[in-house]
């Protein structure tokens, strides 16, 4: 089953990258536009990005306190561009560009060389890679190997939620559509922002848990156990959205 007429096509040049130029058009636009209309007592899009930009300050100094200042600007970025891909998807005539494995792959990369890059900065190279050699000297070489394939999952894994979750959310929608398209549509584009939203919290989380282990100062058992007992709470969120989607079929 196919998308309906894309309102975008460029001859040479893949979908999901022309709406991905798109989604950084929108962002672009509206940020220099509402930049040049400060207001003091801010009102209509101000207001909203204000509340916008307010909450993803709370959401990273929650997570990676005072230190996550210096990885707003990323995190948010990431946010706000994985957010607007997602719900792009619900506008006729657009697809999402996270619903294609190569968007949601370069996000996860930059994320993947950002915490490898802060790790070794604030530790130093021999420190950051002390660390994967876990507590105990004598299980270094068990632990050194299980690490890296551990740290080379995690893009894998970055990527392949993401851009499984909103393509298969785009494969549902385009098949209630086809059989009920009268009474479907309203329920499923609320599910549809609901799921764009909690793919983008998702992917903002992880990356901060990521950046927060690579510069901790203290790399100890439990640190990693409640990381993996955080990672599995929101993989149980995710499950539960999609059993919530699978439901909707019915």
């Amino acid at each position: 089953m196919e998308h309906a007429p894309l309102l975008l096509h460029i001859q040479g040049v893949p979908d999901h990258v022309a709406y991905s130029y798109v989604v950084m058009l929108l962002l672009g636009v509206t940020a220099f536009l509402v930049r040049r209309r400060l207001q003091m007592v801010p009102t209509g899009w101000q207001n909203f990005l204000e509340a916008t930009v307010e909450s993803l300050q709370n959401i990273v100094e929650a997570t990676m306190g005072k230190e996550g200042e210096r990885y707003f600007p990323l995190i948010a970025t990431l946010g706000l561009f994985i957010l607007v891909s997602n719900l792009m998807g619900l506008v006729p005539g657009f697809v999402p560009p996270t619903g294609n494995i190569n968007t949601t792959a370069a996000c996860a990369i930059i994320v993947f060389f950002v915490y490898n890059y802060e790790g070794v900065r604030v530790h130093g190279l021999g420190a950051y890679i002390k660390h994967f050699m876990g507590p105990i000297p004598w299980l270094a070489p068990l632990m050194f190997p299980i690490e890296i394939i551990s740290h080379l999952a995690r893009p894998l894994s970055l990527a392949m939620r993401l851009f499984g979750n909103i393509f298969g959310k785009e494969m549902i929608l385009l098949i209630l559509f086809a059989l009920v398209p009268f009474l479907v549509p309203l329920p499923m584009m609320a599910f549809g922002i609901f799921i764009g939203f909690l793919q983008a919290f998702v992917f903002m989380l992880l990356s901060m848990i990521y950046i927060g282990g690579a510069i901790e100062h203290a790399h100890d058992h439990t640190e990693h156990v409640a990381e993996g007992s955080y990672v599995d709470a929101m993989s149980h969120i995710e499950e539960t959205s999609e059993e919530a989607m699978k439901s909707t079929r019915f």
